[in-house]
């Protein structure tokens, strides 16, 4: 029998063996934009979209006199870029159910004898409550408060070359961090994980669930059955409902007895709102299995999905410190929701009505995907 491989090596063969690799390249289309995507993706966010320190946070103002120290104090805070002052509160609770929501991120209080205590001479008070949920969005704007208001006040009286001495003693600055006194940065970073272990597992399982049974060719005998594409789809997503629910329970154990993470809200809020979440993931990944055609191609559109969930969702971020395009972005992601109804919900003990709005969202992503799905549903192998 003659040997075929003539010579120990041969540059036509390994011509011919690199142009069979770049035409197979140019055919998978997914792979070949994976190749361009992800670093140029990766490129922009780390670049544009990523801010430590976030500025114009939105603030409610709780004041009832509008004197000019107490416009000083106001304009004198969004001076600093740290405070918008968006929200006009008419009373303490209606302050309160602004940050258990979300809406503010800082509540700043000026008493009504604020001005007349400062022309008596006397040492006035104001108090800052600041979200510390998360303990990075909010450090830089405490961290600066106590310098600029008393600076802020002295202008207002005509002192501005009074000395740092005297500043100390004009003003009393009373910070209240809510949620997170101690700034402990596993509260805000244990429950936002329960969201990425869900939205990893069950959107990379569910993304092979079509392209498996083509890749086994058993995908002839799944399309001959007397299924329509609803029994389908629900065959393959149901079950990982069951390991989601397995990891929701690891995960708030491991929470509760390693990380020692308060759990202030109802549980079976919490649950209502975790089974919503994980039903729009499963049929995300579904979703992408009608798309690719192998495999390793549901993968890498699950890791192109994966990526900007981490990087714009507010998870490892402020998720206000971005700009506005990167929280445009983040507000069409699945996670960026769940991370707001978790936190709100163990750290806040927030009801229903304050995160009605993010549960109705995931709804909505619950019933697009399924329409995907459906739509891209096959009934034929080509």
């Amino acid at each position: 029998m003659k040997n075929v491989t003539n010579g120990l090596f041969s540059f036509a063969r390994l011509g011919a063996l690199l142009t069979k690799e770049f035409i197979q390249m140019r055919r998978d289309r997914i792979t070949f934009a994976m190749m361009l995507g992800v670093p140029l993706m990766q490129l922009v966010l780390f670049g544009f979209a990523i801010n430590s320190d976030p500025k114009s946070l939105p603030a409610a103002l709780v004041a009832t006199s509008n004197d000019p120290y107490t416009r000083a104090m106001v304009s004198a805070l969004q001076n600093t870029n740290y405070y918008r002052f968006d929200h006009i509160a008419e009373t303490a609770a209606e302050a309160e159910q602004l940050m258990a929501s979300g809406e503010v991120a800082f509540v700043v209080t000026i008493p009504a004898d604020f001005g007349r205590r400062v022309a008596a001479g006397e040492a006035p008070q104001i108090l800052i409550e600041a979200d510390a949920t998360d303990p990075s969005a909010s450090s830089g704007a405490v961290s600066t408060l106590g310098t600029v208001a008393s600076k802020a006040l002295l202008r207002a009286q005509g002192m501005e070359a009074a000395s740092a001495e005297q500043a100390k003693g004009q003003l009393e600055v009373v910070v209240h961090r809510r949620y997170n006194p101690e700034g402990i940065s596993q509260y805000n970073i244990v429950p936002g994980l329960l969201g990425v272990i869900l939205q990893m597992t069950m959107v990379m399982m569910t993304s092979m669930a079509l392209t498996r049974e083509t890749e086994r060719g058993t995908m002839e005998n799944l399309l001959a059955m007397p299924a329509s594409p609803a029994e389908i789809m629900l065959g393959k997503v149901l079950p990982y409902l069951v390991v989601g629910a397995v990891q929701v329970t690891v995960v708030l154990v491991a929470s509760k007895l390693l990380f020692a993470i308060p759990f202030i809200g109802s549980l079976s809020l919490l649950l209502s709102a975790i089974l919503v979440f994980v039903l729009a993931l499963v049929l995300l990944g579904y979703t992408i299995s009608t798309i690719a055609r192998t495999q390793m191609q549901a993968m890498q559109l699950t890791f192109f999905f994966f990526l900007p969930s981490i990087l714009l969702s507010g998870f490892m971020f402020p998720y206000r410190g971005m700009p506005g395009w990167a929280q445009a972005l983040g507000e069409v992601l699945p996670l960026t929701h769940f991370l707001r109804i978790i936190r709100a919900v163990m750290l806040k003990g927030a009801e229903f009505p304050a995160i009605a709005v993010e549960v109705g969202v995931l709804g909505l992503f619950v019933a697009l995907f399924a329409g995907l799905a459906l739509f891209r549903f096959r009934r034929t192998l080509d």
